[in-house]
């Protein structure tokens, strides 16, 4: 088929290659344009241009779309058979989403229509989701609302982490859009039950609340590292935490329990295995709290 790629992060990357890989004609890939990153804020290019460049594919790298009429009239131009997007980060317009002959299909990162919009991946492990999957829909104006294409389920278990479940729904979907496209099957309406939405994360979001049930502040680590990342506070420094675990022990919300870093919340404790303080690399919470002044007798905020 020839086909346009809509894709930024790494998790687009592997769906890209796929379907080069398959032998489909893919006429242009459209991603985010390059960004000041880093340190340096040297300006980069973002994984799935560096990909298409990889691949010879053309890039194309709007800035907008909604209102550019010329860009509408130039994809339109290319006379497609499908566009498939993938975690482009920008809304495509009605004269886009319906220029290609067969539309624009969307591997979207949950079992629809739970968890639309823009974190379903970390959404489904902060609730505390069995499972989720991919979902290949045929977009329209609406947001993830479209008719479903093709569904598979992941398992989620106690120790899944965001990075770990991202591989396996990056994996899966690039295998299959690539039957989707072979098999066309019958796109089925979303059910009209069972919707819920993923608001796109701030770094807000990744502060902990000691007060809160030990084991959905343990789920909020597994799901907000490595972005926006999991703090709390000792004083006026701020501590990321980047690997926890329930455990026992009761106490009063954000004292610390033990030398091994446990920590008292609302209902249980939390255990501190992998921390961070600021201008110092990541080491265990046991070492990090020997390290530090009056460790047992510690509040974190």
């Amino acid at each position: 088929m020839r086909l346009a790629f809509f894709g930024s992060p790494r998790f687009s990357v592997p769906a890209l290659r796929a379907l080069h890989t398959a032998g489909h004609g893919i006429a242009c890939v459209y991603a985010q344009p390059p960004r000041p990153a880093g340190r340096g804020h040297a300006v980069m290019r973002c994984p799935v241009h560096e990909a298409a460049i990889e691949l010879g594919l053309p890039v194309r790298t709007p800035a907008r779309l909604k209102r550019d009429e010329a860009e509408h009239a130039w994809f339109a131009g290319l006379a497609l058979d499908a566009a498939v997007v993938a975690a482009y980060g920008l809304i495509l317009p009605k004269p886009m989403l319906d220029a290609p002959r067969l539309g624009c299909l969307n591997i979207h990162a949950s079992l629809l229509p739970r968890w639309r919009g823009a974190a379903p991946i970390q959404a489904a492990i902060l609730a505390g989701d069995s499972e989720t999957g991919i979902t290949i829909m045929r977009m329209d104006e609406g947001l993830d609302t479209g008719p479903m294409l093709l569904r598979e389920t992941v398992p989620i278990s106690a120790a899944t982490t965001t990075p770990e479940l991202h591989d396996t729904l990056s994996a899966l979907g690039a295998g299959m859009i690539v039957r989707v496209l072979a098999d066309m099957p019958e796109a089925v309406p979303q059910p009209a039950e069972g919707v819920t939405y993923a608001a796109k994360l701030t770094r807000e979001d990744g502060r902990i609340d000691f007060s809160r049930d030990a084991a959905l502040v343990a789920r909020q680590v597994r799901a907000l590292n490595p972005w926006p990342g999991t703090f709390a506070h000792i004083g006026q420094e701020t501590l990321k935490v980047l690997q926890a675990v329930p455990a026992a022990g009761q106490g009063a919300p954000g004292h610390v329990l033990d030398a091994l870093f446990t920590v008292a919340c609302g209902d249980g404790a939390l255990r501190l295995l992998r921390v961070q303080r600021p201008g110092r690399p990541a080491m265990s919470g046991a070492d990090c709290l020997r390290g530090l002044p009056d460790g047992l007798h510690l509040v974190l905020t």
